[in-house]
């Protein structure tokens, strides 16, 4: 490792507290064209500069992560005739955590003929963040829902189909038409197939220059400007520094950091958080969204929890007992002593209200010491009504695999029994602040999918994740990373200029304090410890005096961690130890500035439920007159508070309402 800290100088990550912040200038997403919403998107593609075909080769972007995010934008700007960079730190882009998005994909196509338009998804997108989103994203994301069933058809993605071959699609939570297609519970697997095989024909192309096992550790800024990373591979430790015109991130989201989550172990915040310390914003970090449908936690022993698609609220039935401390078999349990609580509670629609609603009702009920299964934590998803009607025939055509998922876990086979279901930290509606071209408040740095903020609001609706990580990869971003690049000289960075050697030194140091600290803690311990306090302070509901005491707390953990924590083993190899160690750093200050921003944020939207903000009857209460507004926070640097930049969000074709789904 290059470079040891003077012995009397504490690492800066284990420095104060910051327990205030300070409010800055407001932020503007000046590249938001004007005019009917219609074309505003259209208006934007057409007033972008392009970059010559010829010119294209001599651009190289850098592109993090191969999800389906990062994977449609790595094929298509190799497809485009640019020189790509991809980095991926599973052994394959087919590992990629988007494989795990099983039960489909949304598009205004309006194959059913039920009333689904693209109008009608941009209203449902809006309302069910919970009008916390930009208008003009979301139209943006529902014009091109459209094209992205055509493309993926085109790549051969075998969308399950009715009797005559149409494309067959089904319900998800939040909306009251069919508009979700699907390839039964694997969809985003087949569809994450397609965007490799596309970017498979680029590195066989030699345009895509493919970079497996390599984590991104740094942001290079050279004057100001986003020029490249500085990376570690995986399997011998080395440490690299990669230079571009443009950095794409496509890191997906910071599910991981309340430990146990829906998320591949090795999904994770570094490549967001190191650019948020370089100078881009991070946008609404509290906003977490919350899976009704997951496995139960079965205890202290699990590292991760298992998703059950939300799909199968689209047949199976909730319930738990009609009286608190049942402990009967569900079998034994009659029809008129089961409470079907969505069913009671939003009769319009039912077990397919949206996934805040449905996660908020299941701890309500659990609460009350109605749950089931050890320690009352959870509830029925009963599909005894559904194999009577269609039969387990269809039943197993539409689930199967996720019935045998199920089984394999639990040893319960859920065609006999009812699956028992909890809700879960899932995906982040937060993440770095973009504007309208999904580029960062660092010039050349964007951020695509569930690493930008910028279309979900406080809550995302089921089968918008894909949605949103292809329309970006597709469509959006190569129009717009063509017009910065068009804009923009192309001029060579050396790799011994000071911003270049200054990020890599920081990055040894750290490992190096890391490798050195010789501690008597695992870096699970600390992981496992933050992610509970975040969890009851800051998880499915949140109160000042929780939140409070989370501030206090994580500042003591992480000042513990630097003294405490022991990483076996060397950084000249691969040293998995190492790589948790320097991510729970990370999170480590992450989730200060989640508890600090939903501390700020005295209402409740959403998936961010204050128990001081709700109506009467116990939903979520808004304070749209105080906090209509995207926060954007700024970091001033180690222990320093930091500031908040407010963009505010103004809404002229759905009007903010109390939400409703009865």
């Amino acid at each position: 490792m290059n470079g040891t800290p003077p012995a009397d100088t504490p690492p800066a990550d284990a420095s104060p507290a910051y327990t205030d912040y300070r409010v800055g200038a407001p932020v503007v997403d000046a590249k938001a064209p004007e005019g009917p919403i219609e074309e505003r998107w259209a208006r934007r593609r057409f007033e972008a500069k392009l970059v010559n075909p010829a010119n294209r080769r001599a651009h190289t972007v850098i592109v993090v992560g191969t999800g389906l995010a990062g994977g449609a934008a790595g094929a298509t700007l190799a497809e485009q005739g640019y020189r790509v960079l991809q980095f991926c730190y599973q052994d394959s882009p087919r590992r990629a955590h988007s494989i795990a998005a099983q039960g489909g994909i949304n598009a205004a196509k309006n194959y059913r003929n039920d009333g689904d338009s693209v109008r009608r998804l941009f209203y449902d997108t809006v309302k069910g963040g919970d009008f916390r989103a930009r208008e003009s994203n979301v139209h943006r994301l529902a014009e091109v829902s459209v094209e992205i069933i055509d493309q993926c058809v085109a790549q051969g993605v075998p969308f399950a189909r009715e009797y005559g071959g149409l494309l067959d699609t089904r319900s998800f939570g939040g909306v009251q038409v069919s508009r979700t297609f699907y390839a039964r519970g694997q969809t985003g697997q087949q569809l994450l197939l397609g965007a490799y095989q596309a970017l498979s024909r680029g590195i066989a192309a030699g345009s895509v220059e493919m970079r497996p096992r390599t984590e991104m550790l740094d942001l290079i800024v050279v004057d100001g400007r986003a020029r490249g990373i500085v990376a570690r591979d995986l399997v011998t430790g080395r440490i690299d520094t990669h230079l571009a015109d443009a950095v794409v991130l496509a890191t997906g989201g910071y599910g991981n950091v309340f430990h146990l989550s829906t998320n591949a172990k090795n999904s994770n915040a570094t490549a967001i958080w190191r650019a948020h310390r370089r100078g881009a914003l991070f946008a609404n970090p509290c906003f977490t969204q919350i899976h009704p449908t997951c496995v139960p936690r079965s205890g202290d022993h699990q590292s991760k929890l298992t998703l059950m698609s939300e799909s199968l609220r689209n047949d199976g039935r909730i319930w738990v007992p009609s009286q608190a401390g049942d402990t009967r078999a569900p079998a034994d349990i009659p029809e008129d002593e089961r409470d079907y609580y969505l069913e009671r509670m939003y009769p319009s629609f039912g077990n397919l209200v949206p996934r805040d609603i449905a996660s908020r009702a299941a701890k309500n009920v659990c609460d009350e010491g109605r749950g089931v299964g050890p320690g009352g934590q959870g509830v029925y998803l009963d599909f005894a009504d559904a194999l009577a009607r269609l039969g387990r025939e269809t039943v197993e055509a539409r689930y199967g695999n996720l019935f045998e998922m199920y089984q394999r876990i639990t040893d319960e086979d859920p065609y006999r029994v009812p699956m028992r279901i909890y809700p879960a930290i899932h995906y982040t509606m937060g993440g770095l602040w973009v504007d309208y071209d999904l580029a960062t408040t660092i010039p050349g740095l964007f951020a695509i999918g569930e690493a930008n903020f910028s279309d979900h609001g406080a809550n995302r609706l089921g089968a918008s994740a894909l949605m949103q990580g292809l329309a970006d990869g597709y469509f959006v971003l190569p129009a717009t990373l063509a017009d910065f690049l068009a804009r923009h000289p192309h001029d060579e960075v050396p790799r011994d200029h000071p911003a270049v050697t200054d990020a890599v030194s920081e990055v040894t140091d750290r490992l190096y304090l890391l490798l050195s600290n010789n501690g008597d803690r695992s870096p699970e311990s600390f992981h496992r410890e933050l992610g509970e306090l975040l969890w009851d302070t800051c998880g499915m509901s949140r109160s000042e005096t929780g939140l409070r005491k989370a501030l206090e707390r994580i500042p003591e953990l992480r000042a513990e961690f630097w003294r405490r924590v022991r990483v076996p083993g060397g950084g000249k190899s691969l040293n998995q130890s190492l790589e948790k160690a320097n991510r729970v750093a990370d999170y480590l200050e992450l989730a200060e500035l989640m508890c600090l921003d939903a501390l700020h944020r005295a209402e409740s939207c959403g998936g961010h439920f204050r128990e001081e903000s709700q109506t009467p009857d116990g939903e979520a209460a808004r304070r749209d007159g105080e906090f209509t507004y995207a926060a954007a926070w700024e970091f001033t640097g180690p222990g320093s508070a930091p500031v908040l930049h407010r963009e505010a969000l103004e809404f002229s074709h759905v009007h903010p309402t109390q939400r409703s789904y009865a």
